[in-house]
């Protein structure tokens, strides 16, 4: 991996912010406007997420429509405006299952086109070769257990993992195993909050929840359920911040209504010209051949 430019949160920089105790925080981001508003608020990384494929792209399952090139596509629009916070590349179902060598290709494609610092894999198993593969390579792996969205159908559903001792013992072993493999973070989802604390606990990298309670190093959200964009059911996890898809309705509503009525465009919101120069271009229009031929074409 090349030196960060200057500016750039370090990934050495999450890991002492855990000894700290200082809370991480991550979001998602699609698209420049909310790559801007996130840095703005100050928020360390941002995960372009394969979540893209339903509240971006119109997909009715989350995750596995999505492919490399709209996910690049994606990543790019978020690294071009982020300065600061980290830029993760979600690797979507399919780039990196078959085998460690089309894994470590896709990587290198997201930071290479699309601009990403590092990259998530989802679950643990063989992701913990691809990982390992990855890292090797030179690029940085976030790992992530527990819900792991790309592979619901064989958890069961979306459901909550480790509520029993033996699952979450499971779970610890393959945090461990993903941390030995190199990955510089964790993301825990839909995890006893419990548990989640305890794996927080014995892993040196950092671990963000969602929907892995108060005891994770940060947490992370999805961009759209946070600010109220994502309508109907939520998980149990998501905490709205604002409610966006009701303003954004009324104001194009209200926009609607007043370009039917004639209200809009009004005189504040339209170019005025000098007098005289109207009136030099009206007397020119009038003696424009066309104009007279046009007139008859339609008397």
């Amino acid at each position: 991996m090349s030196t960060p430019p200057p500016g750039k949160l370090g990934l050495p920089e999450l890991a002492v912010k855990k000894r700290r105790g200082e809370k991480i925080v991550m979001v998602t981001a699609y698209d420049s406007p909310g790559a801007r508003f996130a840095e703005d608020a100050g928020i360390d990384i941002l995960l372009v997420g394969d979540t893209a494929a339903m509240v971006v792209l119109g997909h009715e399952s989350t995750t596995v429509p999505v492919t490399v090139e709209e996910m690049l596509f994606l990543t790019r629009t978020v690294a071009r405006v982020a300065r600061r916070p980290i830029v993760v590349g979600d690797m979507p179902f399919g780039s990196y299952e078959v085998s460690d060598e089309e894994a470590v290709s896709n990587a290198v494609r997201f930071v290479k086109e699309g601009g990403a610092d590092v990259v998530k894999l989802e679950g643990a198993g063989t992701s913990v070769s691809r990982a390992h593969a990855i890292v090797a390579a030179g690029i940085p792996v976030m790992g992530h257990i527990g819900l792991t969205p790309q592979s619901a159908t064989m958890l069961g559903g979306f459901k909550t993992q480790g509520k029993t001792a033996a699952r979450a013992l499971e779970l610890v072993n393959e945090a461990i195993e993903l941390e030995r493999a190199g990955c510089f973070s964790l993301v825990l989802e839909a995890v006893p909050a419990a548990v989640s604390a305890r794996i927080t606990e014995l892993l040196e990298i950092p671990t963000f929840g969602i929907g892995g309670g108060p005891g994770c190093d940060g947490q992370v959200l999805v961009y759209h359920d946070l600010l109220g964009l994502t309508e109907g059911h939520l998980p149990r996890f998501v905490k709205r911040y604002a409610n966006l898809s009701a303003e954004i309705r009324d104001a194009l509503t209200s926009y609607a209504e007043e370009v039917r009525s004639g209200a809009f465009p009004d005189d504040e919101h339209s170019y005025s010209m000098d007098e005289d120069e109207l009136a030099e271009f009206e007397a020119a229009l009038e003696k424009q051949p066309r104009i007279h031929d046009l007139r008859r074409l339609y008397e």
